[in-house]
């Protein structure tokens, strides 16, 4: 399971679909719907949100937004309508290393994708998360 920090404007296509697959697994996890995952590290981000499942829920509204902006065909009534203003603190250095394993990953699997991403400077996060200097 892969529930990245960054902005999915940052993914390949194959990267935006699994993480879309893999954050409604998320949620299932952390509504305790599944038998596995849930000691999962990807979730442990979510569960220092007061409402997880809410957070989760916005995550995949803002990952939808951007399978929209692809004309991809995301069903969006898969996201409930239990959402949340309040963000999720990630520090600089999770968003850095973050970003830096999705250049690993696009390096071997989609090289036009690592190349448009690599010389990015200010690498933005999900909007549900902000992060702290």
């Amino acid at each position: 399971m892969r529930v990245w920090i960054i902005h999915s404007k940052y993914l390949d296509c194959k990267g935006l679909v699994a993480l879309w697959r893999e954050t409604l697994l998320a949620r299932k996890v952390l509504k305790g719907k599944t038998k596995g995952w849930k000691n999962h590290p990807q979730l442990n981000k979510f569960k220092t949100h007061k409402d997880p499942v809410a957070a989760v829920n916005t995550y995949l509204l803002y990952v939808w937004k951007e399978s929209e902006k692809r004309c991809y065909k995301f069903n969006k009534r898969k996201i409930e309508k239990n959402f949340t203003k309040k963000k999720i603190k990630i520090s600089k250095k999770d968003i850095i290393s973050d970003f830096e394993d999705l250049k690993n990953k696009l390096k071997k699997r989609n090289p036009e994708k690592y190349k448009e991403i690599a010389k990015i400077k200010k690498v933005e996060a999900n909007p549900i998360f902000i992060i702290n200097n």
